[in-house]
């Protein structure tokens, strides 16, 4: 949300924040890539298996097995090896089985940096939508929905008026 207020332009799952600024910026102002959360609960349900991904798609396997083999870390070539396995055995994001969406995702989000006045546009559209998600906004509503307590509201002194300092404390 905070890049959304800068200008920035999304790509992510349809989940958590994502949610919120799609609603609030609309759907063609976002990229959106990968399972819903119906698909994500039938595939966990059914039995997900990374390796299944992993196998299946030989960019994907390249890609992998260059974290995993020291490829961007030649100078240590175990730096991100945990990132592989983690990726390979403990994917509870389904980071492998959403990767195909988010590389077709991703060409578009470059075709569309081409056209810079669509970008901007967009761009734009992000800022002027973001309103909703004001820290004010935030932190009367969190006050309010969680911590159940009301604004307080103090009348600050008028700054341009000198006020006596007491020195003596």
């Amino acid at each position: 949300m905070k890049f959304m207020l800068n200008g920035a332009l999304t790509i992510g799952t349809l989940d958590g924040a994502n949610v919120e600024m799609a609603e609030e910026m609309g759907m063609e102002n976002i990229f959106i890539f990968g399972m819903t959360v119906d698909e994500v609960e039938a595939l966990k349900r059914k039995g997900y298996n990374a390796m299944d991904y992993y196998n299946a798609n030989p960019e994907l396997k390249q890609v992998v097995d260059q974290i995993q083999n020291g490829f961007f870390s030649p100078g240590n070539p175990d730096e991100f090896r945990d990132i592989a396995d983690i990726l390979l055995k403990y994917d509870r994001f389904f980071l492998l089985a959403d990767y195909e969406a988010y590389i077709k995702k991703q060409e578009e989000v470059n075709s569309v940096y081409e056209n810079q006045s669509k970008w901007l546009e967009m761009a734009i559209h992000n800022i002027a939508s973001s309103g909703k998600f004001s820290s004010d906004r935030t932190i009367i509503e969190y006050g309010k929905d969680i911590w159940g307590i009301e604004p307080s509201y103090e009348k600050l002194p008028d700054p341009s008026v000198p006020r006596e300092l007491d020195l003596k404390g």
